[in-house]
C-alpha cells in the first residue's frame, strides 16, 4: 500500500488537506455532483442520493429506484447529512495531556499508539491488548478489524459492538437452520396471510419496513404483536400480546401446545425435513394456556387466538429484534419462537418464512467477517481446525500463531475491570453508554494502562482515551454493506474526510505497517479489501465469492451465498425444506421456560426495560448531534402507565426516580397507556446522568454472552 510508506506531509499532499467545510452562504447554487449510496442508521440501509458541493453534503435527492425504500426515508435518514459538517467532527489526531486533549499529528499518535501496544504485550502478553470493532462499519472494515487483531496484534480478544445488538439471533439461526440469517428478503413480507411481530418496534426502529408490514395488511393479513408495550405498530394490529418482560420463551411455548392439541402442526414437514420434535412435543405439554398464562401475563383466550390465527395460516411470517433477545436466555426465546415457525412448515417459501431485524446499520455484514471473537472470516469456526487452516493459508502465517477464541465485548470489559486486560484499540463503539452498568464500564476504563480510540466524534467513551484518531463516515469512504435481508449493497465515497482525518481502513493499515505486519495488509482501496474479503469467503457458510463492485451496483445488491460470478445469488433460503446443516435437516430446541436473572420482590417491585425511539440511534454518538432529531426527543422519559402513576403519586412531566441495584436515573415522566401497569420504560440513547444503562443488568445469556437489557427489576418514586 504506497501511502504507508509517505511522510505525512506527503500524505497531505496526496490525499489533502481536505478544505474546511463551507458555511451555508458559501453553498448556494446548484450541487457538484448527486450520488447514490445508502443511509448510515439500520439495517435496512435505504438508498438515497446526497447531493455535494465543495466537499460538503448539502442535501438529499430521493432514490425511487432502489427496490427495498424506493425512495420513502426515515426521519433519521432525512436529516443524516446533517452531522456531515458538524463542529464536534473530530478532524486532528488527538492526544491526552495534563490539561485534557491536545491537536497533535499522526506520526507522533500512531507511533504513541504503537509503543503503548508493544510495551504492554511484552510485559504481560498478547492477549493483554483487546480490540473492539463497531457494527455500523463496512463489510471491508469488518474485515480488516479481524485480520489486524489476530495478525498485526496476535491478541485472542477481539469482538464487536453487534454483541450487544445480533448475538442471541445469530446464535439460534445457526442452532436452528446452520446459517446466520434471514430466510426471506422482505418482498416476501406483503404475501404473508399471518405476522407475527415478536420484540420488534417495527415502527421507530426500522420506520421503512413497517410499510411491508401495511401492505400485507391490505392484502389481508392478520398481524400478531408480542411485547410489554403497545408500540406504534401494535395500535392496529389484529392481536396484542402483553408479555410480562422476561416471559417470552413460555408464551411460544404456549401458542405451540395449542397448535399440536387442535392439530395445526405440519407432521410430514416435521418428519421430512426436521430433528428434535419429540422433544420439543412433550416439553410444551405443560404450558397450557391457563399456566402460561400464569407465566406471561397474558390472557390465556389471546394465546388460543394467537395459535389459531397462526396455525391455520395459509402463509406466515415470524419477525423479531432485541426484545425477545436481549435476556439471559435470548437464544433460547429466539429458538422458542424459531419452533413455531417449523411446526407449520412454513419456510423457504413466498409469503413464508422467518426474518431477524438487524438494529445496527451493517448489523448482518458485521457479524460475518470475522470482527467476532469466535468468528473467522466467511463465518468460519474458530474453534474448527479445517476452519483455522484454510484462513491462516490464506493469509500466509502458521496456523498455531492464529490466536484461539477470545473473550466477548462485555467480557472484555469485565476483564479490563479485573486487571487482566491493559490495553485497548476501540472503533466506533461507545460501551460506556452501551453496555449495562455502566458505572463498572467506567471505572474499567479508569483502569487501562493505554487506550486508543478511532472515531469520528468524541464519544463518552473516547474522552476516557489516552489517544483519539480522527476516522471517518460512511459517506467519506466506499465498500458495501450487507442489510438485515442478506443483501450486500455498495456504498459509494461522497466526499473526503475534513482537514486531518483519515479513513478508518487506512488508519488500521498502518498500525499494521508499523506494528510489522505490513505485507498483510497491501491494499491500494476499498475494492482491493473487498476482493480478499470474497475470496477468501468461497467454500465458506457466508460466501460472497461470486460478488464484485460491479456486480452488485448494476443489480441494486445481491443475496449472499453468491458462490459464482454468474449465480445470481440466494434472496430466499430454505427453498425444498433443504437446510445449512449437514444432514439438510433444520433443528427443534426443547428449553424449558427459566426466570431472568433478577426478578421483582418487595423493594424492587416494578420491572424495567429499555429501547429505542424513532429519532435516536444506539448510544446517540451522531443522531445526538442533529438538532432538529434531538428536537423530536429531546431527552430520555420514563414512560409509565396511569394505573401505577397514579399509585405513586406521580404527575406527567414529575421527575421520577427510577432504581436498580445498580444505580439510579432521574428523568421526567410520561403517562401512557401502552405499557404495561408493572414495567416502565426508558429509551438508552444518552450519556451521563441520563444514560439508561447505568441501571440495566449486565448478567449475560451463557450462550450468546449477550447483556439482559429488556428487564430487571426496579423502584420508581418522584424526585423532589
Amino acid at each position: 500500500m504506497a501511502f504507508l510508506n509517505l511522510t505525512e506531509d506527503e500524505y497531505i499532499e496526496r490525499y489533502g488537506p481536505t478544505p474546511a467545510y463551507m458555511s451555508e452562504r458559501d453553498l448556494e447554487g446548484e450541487p457538484d455532483k448527486l450520488v447514490k449510496t445508502h443511509c448510515c442508521f439500520c439495517g435496512v440501509q435505504c438508498g438515497i442520493q446526497l447531493k455535494v458541493k465543495e466537499n460538503k453534503i448539502v442535501g438529499f435527492e430521493p432514490w425511487e429506484e432502489f427496490p427495498v425504500n424506493e425512495g420513502k426515508l426515515c426521519p433519521k435518514g432525512v436529516k443524516r447529512y446533517l452531522q456531515n459538517g458538524h463542529p464536534d467532527r473530530l478532524t486532528t489526531p488527538l492526544m491526552r495531556s495534563e490539561d485534557g486533549f491536545r491537536e497533535a499529528g499522526w506520526d507522533e499518535a500512531l507511533s504513541k499508539t504503537v509503543s503503548e501496544i508493544q510495551r504492554v504485550q511484552a510485559t504481560y502478553g498478547r492477549d493483554a491488548v483487546a480490540f473492539l470493532g463497531g457494527a455500523s462499519m463496512t463489510n471491508e472494515k469488518s474485515y480488516i478489524n479481524g485480520k489486524f487483531a489476530r495478525v498485526a496484534l496476535g491478541t485472542r480478544n477481539i469482538d464487536y459492538n453487534g454483541r450487544l445488538c445480533m448475538a442471541s439471533a445469530g446464535a439460534a439461526n445457526k442452532l436452528a437452520f446452520g446459517i446466520d440469517r434471514s430466510a426471506n428478503p422482505w418482498k416476501d413480507i406483503p404475501k404473508a396471510k399471518v405476522l407475527i411481530l415478536a420484540g420488534t418496534n417495527i415502527a421507530e426502529c426500522f420506520p421503512i419496513l413497517t410499510d411491508y408490514i401495511w401492505r400485507a395488511r391490505d392484502n389481508g393479513a392478520k398481524i400478531i404483536v408480542i411485547d410489554p408495550r403497545i408500540t406504534p405498530i401494535a395500535r392496529t394490529a389484529d392481536l396484542f400480546l402483553p408479555v410480562r418482560p422476561g416471559r417470552d420463551s413460555a408464551l411460544a411455548h404456549g401458542i405451540l401446545h395449542m397448535m399440536i392439541e387442535w392439530g395445526w402442526i405440519d407432521e410430514d414437514f416435521i418428519a421430512a425435513h426436521t430433528n428434535d420434535f419429540d422433544a420439543v412435543r412433550e416439553l410444551v405439554k405443560d404450558y397450557t394456556p391457563a399456566h402460561t398464562e400464569q407465566i406471561t401475563g397474558v390472557p390465556a383466550a389471546s394465546i388460543e387466538q394467537a395459535a389459531e390465527l397462526w396455525g391455520t395460516a395459509e402463509t406466515s411470517m415470524l419477525l423479531h429484534a432485541r426484545g425477545i433477545e436481549h435476556h439471559t436466555k435470548g437464544v433460547e426465546n429466539v429458538l422458542s419462537y424459531i419452533n413455531l415457525v417449523l411446526a407449520t412448515g412454513r419456510i423457504g417459501k413466498p409469503g413464508s418464512g422467518y426474518g431477524t431485524l438487524t438494529g445496527q446499520g451493517n448489523g448482518q455484514g458485521g457479524r460475518e467477517h470475522g470482527q467476532r471473537c469466535n468468528q473467522l472470516p466467511g463465518g468460519r469456526d474458530i474453534n474448527n481446525p479445517e476452519h483455522r487452516e484454510h484462513i491462516a493459508n490464506f493469509w500466509g502465517i502458521d496456523e498455531t500463531k492464529l490466536p484461539r477464541e477470545g473473550l466477548t465485548a462485555c467480557e472484555i470489559i469485565d476483564d479490563i475491570e479485573m486487571g487482566e486486560i491493559k490495553a485497548l484499540i476501540s472503533i466506533s463503539f461507545n460501551p460506556l453508554v452501551s453496555i449495562p452498568d455502566s458505572a463498572r464500564t467506567r471505572k474499567a476504563l479508569e483502569k487501562l494502562e493505554h487506550f486508543t480510540a478511532i472515531d469520528f466524534f468524541l464519544s463518552e467513551t473516547a474522552q476516557y482515551a489516552d489517544v483519539v484518531l480522527a476516522g471517518s463516515l460512511q459517506e467519506e469512504d466506499e465498500g458495501t454493506v450487507t442489510t438485515g435481508e442478506g443483501r450486500c449493497v455498495r456504498l459509494r465515497p461522497v466526499v473526503r474526510p475534513p482537514a486531518e482525518a483519515r479513513v478508518d481502513w487506512h488508519i488500521i493499515a498502518d498500525l499494521a505497517q508499523r506494528l510489522g505486519a505490513g505485507r498483510h495488509f497491501a491494499h491500494e482501496t476499498a475494492a482491493d479489501i473487498f476482493e480478499e474479503l470474497t475470496a477468501v469467503s468461497a467454500g465458506g457458510p457466508v460466501d460472497y465469492s461470486g460478488m464484485s463492485y460491479e456486480r452488485i451496483e448494476n443489480e441494486m445488491g445481491i443475496f449472499w451465498p453468491c458462490p459464482a460470478p454468474n449465480h445470481p445469488g440466494t434472496p430466499r433460503l430454505f427453498a425444498g425444506g433443504r437446510f445449512a446443516h449437514p444432514d439438510g435437516r433444520a433443528k427443534f430446541h426443547a428449553f424449558p421456560y427459566r426466570p431472568p436473572a433478577e426478578e421483582v420482590d418487595a423493594e424492587y417491585p416494578i420491572f424495567f426495560t429499555s429501547g429505542r425511539v424513532v429519532s435516536q440511534y444506539l448510544s446517540g454518538t451522531q443522531t445526538r448531534r442533529i438538532g432538529m432529531l434531538v428536537d423530536q426527543y429531546p431527552e430520555p422519559l420514563c414512560e409509565i402507565h396511569p394505573h401505577l402513576a397514579e399509585r405513586l403519586g406521580i404527575a406527567d412531566s414529575d421527575r421520577v426516580r427510577v432504581s436498580t441495584r445498580r444505580g439510579q436515573i432521574e428523568v421526567p415522566a410520561q403517562i401512557v397507556k401502552t405499557i404495561r401497569p408493572d414495567t416502565v420504560f426508558i429509551p438508552y440513547h444518552w450519556p451521563g446522568k441520563k444514560a439508561a444503562n447505568q441501571i440495566t443488568n449486565r448478567a449475560l445469556d451463557p450462550i450468546s454472552k449477550i447483556p439482559e437489557f429488556k428487564v430487571c427489576a426496579c423502584k420508581v418514586e418522584k424526585a423532589s
